[in-house]
């Protein structure tokens, strides 16, 4: 049976939020994972990142606070603090599981970067909450600084853009792994947003979506399947209302037009389905996949999920 190619994106329930939390929750994704390869996936995975990168911005810059001699760590460092943090407890939970089912493949993080453009309109209009909540004092000073703040029912949160990514700069690292049968995490948390400068590469304030990164690099990769795996079964329509209805198989044109309907939460379902829509309309013979992380294998298999081709 030819394996198939597919590119697995974890959300917040695969890793949990603290420490603990997240070590306990990878194993158990770890078990969803060693599924997927016994079924006959070829695996990349990419993952979300939101409270951890959270904890790291806020950790560095209370420090920074307290060491006159440290700065504060800028965006770019704590994404990729948080890819490898994540990536060492996934690739070695991973890694214990196919040893316990006799699978013997190397399982392998690659901190990847993904370069968005400078021009991007959400530079302007930055909506993504980070760190703690702030006093009124420390928001007026980090806008002096010229970062973004937001006010909240609780005080103030700092946030910042979160552009469209352009393009992964180590895809050919990450293909090389996966055409060699390693299971790859890359790009987690959407990958470290950069900026291309001459021959340098300078990173950004920014987070990017991670379902977008992952339905790119399904693209590139020239995948079979793009799994996104959420809290849900299926995906639904007329969500929240007494004539809500879960999806079940659709086509592209279907997805398309519930999009231009306003079906699906901005900040929730609608990257997730703008990633699977775009992966499907650059290539034919290819499936997406979202449903929950509980029913991966049976997404894998066609029995269950939201279906898009």
């Amino acid at each position: 049976m030819k394996r198939k190619k597919i590119v697995v994106a974890l959300g917040h329930k695969a890793l949990g939020t603290t420490l603990p939390e997240q070590k306990a929750a990878v194993k158990r994704s770890a078990k969803v994972i060693a599924d997927l390869v016994a079924a006959g996936a070829d695996v990349v995975i990419t993952h979300s990142n939101a409270p951890q990168v959270g904890m790291i911005h806020m950790a560095m810059n209370e420090f920074g606070k307290m060491h006159t001699d440290y700065s504060a760590a800028p965006m770019s460092v704590c994404s990729a603090m948080s890819e490898g943090y994540i990536g060492y407890d996934l690739q070695n939970a991973i890694r214990a599981e196919l040893l316990r089912r006799g699978i013997f493949k190397t399982t392998s993080t690659i901190l990847t970067q993904v370069e968005v453009d400078p021009y991007d309109d959400a530079f302007n209009n930055p909506v993504k909450l980070i760190g703690r909540t702030l006093t009124k004092e420390e928001a007026d000073a980090e806008e002096e600084k010229g970062n973004y703040v937001t006010k909240t029912e609780d005080g103030y949160r700092r946030i910042v853009a979160a552009p469209k990514p352009q393009d992964i700069v180590e895809i050919d690292s990450i293909r090389l792994l996966l055409d060699a049968g390693q299971v790859v995490i890359a790009a987690g948390g959407g990958g470290i947003p950069v900026l291309p400068q001459n021959e340098e590469l300078k990173g950004a304030s920014a987070v990017i979506e991670k379902d977008l990164t992952s339905g790119l690099m399904a693209e590139m990769l020239n995948a079979d399947m793009l799994m996104i795996l959420t809290s849900v079964e299926n995906v639904s329509i007329n969500y929240g209302t007494p004539d809500e209805k879960p999806l079940e198989h659709i086509t592209v044109a279907d997805a398309k037009k519930y999009i231009a309907e306003g079906q699906f939460g901005e900040n929730s379902m609608l990257p997730k389905m703008e990633a699977a829509v775009s992966f499907l309309e650059k290539g034919i013979g290819r499936t997406a996949v979202i449903t929950s992380i509980d029913s991966a294998l049976a997404g894998f298999q066609g029995k269950t999920g939201t279906i898009i081709e």
